[in-house]
């Protein structure tokens, strides 16, 4: 297991990422009838796919992969658990979750990477969650790909980091150090009542292409620098929990910052624990904060 492990590694760092990942990227938009339904219909064998959440339950309705790939739910099938504090972004697996100790994230047992270069080397940015939390979460090819707000705010910054795009699975996180700062990344940082929050969509290799609701599809085309978007006055997207944030086109990972002021993620919460957008991340606060003041 472990040569197999080294060699998927050694594999990875030898390929062609974005033109692999732009190939991918027409593929699954391709609306040729036969292959996207051959398509769909693989993913939903190969992860037992429910479409009983899904607001269309029906693959024959979807104009291609991607549309099928990002489908929307029925408005109940993720309550949103809001009586304070913050709530999970998306659908699928705890990778890590702790305290930021040192300016520095936890990525796996043994490696880590800092607040900083995730952000796009900004020390100004990282020191506004000294002494807050980080959460991960790993989005598995069966999972919801929508992400959402874990809690109200407004949207000050959004920061494109290019870079590499490996993939995010377990196996590779525990092998690739810093993958997290080396993958290309969206980070958007949010002001909120209870201090600074930031939410982290990392590309991954066949994942390069990331939306969000206020300015569509940010990647593809793939930069050559980091591009920063400041966000003020009525130009700042305003969201309450919950609301959607943005989309990966296939899986991949999501990251949460939260500011030293909000309260310790909640205890069921640990490393390989599953969970679904809306649940409940962090102990209460002593009122609900649905969204900022203005």
């Amino acid at each position: 297991m472990s040569i197999q492990r080294d060699l998927g590694v050694a594999l990875q760092l030898l390929l062609p990422h974005q033109l692999l990942s732009r190939i991918v990227y027409y593929a699954m938009r391709w609306t040729f009838r036969p292959w996207k339904r051959l398509v769909i219909a693989a993913l939903t064998r190969a992860y037992q796919i429910d479409l009983a959440d899904a607001l269309n339950e029906d693959p024959e309705s979807y104009p291609s992969f991607n549309a099928f790939f990002t489908r929307a739910l029925k408005p109940a099938a993720r309550p949103i658990d809001d009586q304070g504090g913050l709530v999970l972004p998306a659908d699928g697996c705890i990778s890590q979750i702790g305290r930021i100790s040192d300016g520095r994230i936890v990525q796996a047992k043994g490696m880590d990477y800092s607040v900083a270069e995730l952000l796009g080397g900004s020390e100004a940015d990282a020191a506004a969650f000294a002494g807050g939390g980080f959460a991960t979460v790993y989005l598995s090819p069966r999972d919801y790909h929508r992400v959402h707000a874990p809690f109200g705010g407004r949207l000050r910054r959004a920061i494109h980091v290019p870079g590499r795009l490996f993939s995010v699975a377990p196996w590779t996180t525990e092998s690739i150090p810093r993958l997290f700062a080396r993958n290309e990344r969206l980070a958007l940082l949010f002001d909120t009542e209870h201090g600074p929050l930031a939410v982290v969509l990392v590309g991954a290799i066949f994942v390069s292409s990331i939306e969000t609701v206020f300015d569509g599809e940010v990647t593809p085309p793939y930069a050559d620098k980091i591009r920063v978007r400041e966000y003020m006055g009525t130009n700042a997207p305003k969201f309450i929990v919950g609301a959607e944030l943005g989309r990966f086109n296939m899986g991949s990972t999501v990251i949460v910052l939260t500011g030293a002021k909000f309260p310790a993620w909640a205890g069921e919460l640990a490393a390989d624990c599953k969970v679904r957008m809306g649940q409940r991340m962090s102990a209460r606060h002593e009122k609900s904060i649905r969204e900022l003041e203005v």
